[in-house]
């Protein structure tokens, strides 16, 4: 049986800062990291989507984290073909986004930006998650190799977000493909009533590593606001679900990360610290 591990999808989130989780005396940036890291053994980084991580800030991860924990970091926006603003970008580049040159030199500076984290093994995933409007085909194909390509000896895991990837018999497919580069399949949980919902299938592409993420079941997925989007309170029932297929994939894969993206106030740590009550971790 592979290790599991639980955590939540963002320890700095404003919402997770403001709810009062965090004690009093442990409010600054090295307290909320200690803090967290006492409770979870697994965090994702969000904030390296909107802006490229520094060599610094990854250090000092390492250095206020105890041996075994690990930080699952996720893709910089440009990385996954998200829109990218033109002032996150480092200085003197080409404005157009699309330019080589421009792709050139973000992936060196995110691949400089993680090498703390790789260096001191602590580097659970780079989750490259991908647009919606990333369907199966052609382009995707050569984008998920160039991908590859960029990622050489990293551990990554790859989340889609239209439904056509894991539909019917394409499921298999899109199974082979992850595993043929080594990249971890991100299984996902959401509102299973709205049209752009991920079915929440836990195929398991990589013997080292598989995710779950999540979302909390927000009819406003996609529509409302940040808060409307992950305001959702998981009940022991919805997590219940989970509790076999979480065990499933840890039959198969050496360690399986299960993080909540549910933040909205405290409610992402609190459905991690219960779901691992109920695996019993």
């Amino acid at each position: 049986m592979g290790e599991i591990l639980i955590g939540s999808c963002s320890w700095t989130d404003r919402a997770l800062v403001g709810s009062g989780w965090y004690p009093t005396g442990r409010r600054d940036a090295e307290g909320r990291l200690r803090h967290y890291a006492e409770r979870f053994p697994v965090v994702e980084v969000d904030s390296t989507y909107y802006a490229l991580p520094s060599e610094r800030n990854s250090r000092l991860w390492t250095e206020r984290t105890p041996d075994g924990f690990v930080f699952d970091v996720k893709a910089f926006s440009l990385l996954t073909g998200h829109p990218t603003r033109s002032a996150v970008l480092p200085a003197g580049l080409p404005g157009d986004p699309r330019d080589p040159r421009t792709l050139d030199e973000v992936w060196r500076r995110f691949t400089d930006g993680i090498r703390p984290l790789r260096e001191a093994g602590r580097l659970g995933a780079v989750l490259f998650q991908f647009p919606p409007w990333l369907r199966p085909g052609v382009r995707a194909r050569e984008i998920l190799a160039q991908c590859a390509e960029r990622t050489a000896g990293w551990p990554v895991s790859v989340e889609f977000r239209h439904p056509d990837w894991w539909c019917g018999e394409r499921e298999a497919e899109t199974a082979e493909l992850l595993r043929s580069y080594g990249f971890a399949a991100v299984a996902v949980d959401m509102e299973p009533s709205l049209p752009s919902a991920i079915p929440p299938v836990t195929p398991v592409t990589s013997g080292r590593l598989s995710v779950v993420r999540f979302h909390g079941r927000s009819s406003a997925w996609g529509t409302g606001s940040k808060e409307d989007r992950f305001r959702h309170e998981y009940s022991d029932d919805e997590l219940r679900e989970w509790v076999p297929r979480v065990r499933a994939l840890a039959a198969r894969a050496e360690r399986v990360h299960a993080l909540f993206n549910n933040c909205c106030a405290d409610a992402a740590v609190r459905a991690a610290t219960r779901m691992r009550e109920l695996l019993g971790r």
